[in-house]
């Protein structure tokens, strides 16, 4: 779950409304920078699926007592974290094994650094899954780790859209993402993109890598801190109406 938490609500966005607004901005790539155009469809396949381990979890969230609000995707305990990962990575695989490459590399990126057990057993077992698939398909290295940073950057735009505040200050942005956003680096010189709020339904980009300016729908739900007191976090989410807001990409200018 993406949150946002304001003085009497939290913004609550689901993992998989998130992971289609990333397959919304590849769907929108420029196909001129992409490489390896036979595998187009499985990089898309990928990008829009890559959090499909949350998409069941994510329809009653979980409450952190510790933080007195609902678990996000960054503090979720490994333990739980390791088996949807494990198994959005599962389902990706029987529909796409380039997508589920691509994903379970995703997902091992994030516990590399974990020392628990948990997350050493997540990555151990992954890293030879990874390398099954690879054998079976004989992947080009090159074009594996384009589509990888491709899925990343995908993933981190949208997380940028979905955690900021519409209009957000530079200052104001979230910490992930002030000093610009992880880029293909086969594009980018510097491996980042730079992106700031014009106001608050537009996002400016520089080296803009779309094919021309367009609109994402940000799916999110309102849940009151009050509600959550007399009827519990799961109650109050469910019961809360989906709303949609819609934000323009478009080149620096």
């Amino acid at each position: 779950m993406i949150v946002r938490e304001h003085e009497n609500k939290f913004v609550m966005i689901e993992q998989d409304d998130h992971a289609h607004i990333s397959g919304q901005l590849l769907h929108n790539w420029d196909r001129n920078l992409f490489r390896g155009h036979q595998l187009w469809k499985s990089v898309e396949y990928a990008v829009q699926n890559h959090d499909y381990g949350w998409k069941r979890i994510d329809k009653q969230p979980f409450w952190n007592d510790a933080k007195r609000a609902p678990y996000t995707f960054v503090d979720f305990p490994v333990l739980p974290k390791t088996v949807f990962y494990k198994h959005g990575i599962e389902e990706v695989v029987k529909k796409n094994a380039y997508a589920g490459l691509l994903c379970s590399r995703h997902y091992t990126n994030f516990l590399l650094d974990d020392k628990s057990e948990e997350a050493r057993e997540f990555v151990d077992s992954e890293q030879r899954r990874q390398e099954q698939i690879s054998k079976t398909l004989k992947i080009d290295d090159h074009l594996y780790d384009f589509h990888y940073e491709l899925l990343q950057f995908c993933d981190s735009l949208s997380l940028y859209i979905c955690l900021n505040e519409p209009g957000a200050a530079k200052p104001d942005e979230h910490p992930f993402f002030r000093h610009g956003i992880p880029a293909p680096s086969l594009l980018f010189e510097q491996n980042k993109m730079m992106a700031r709020w014009k106001d608050e339904k537009t996002i400016e980009l520089e080296n803009f890598p779309f094919s021309a300016p367009f609109s994402v729908t940000i799916k999110y739900k309102n849940v009151l801190k009050t509600t959550i007191s007399e009827k519990g976090l799961s109650n109050s989410f469910d019961d809360a109406p989906l709303k949609e807001y819609n934000v323009l990409l478009s080149e620096i200018t």
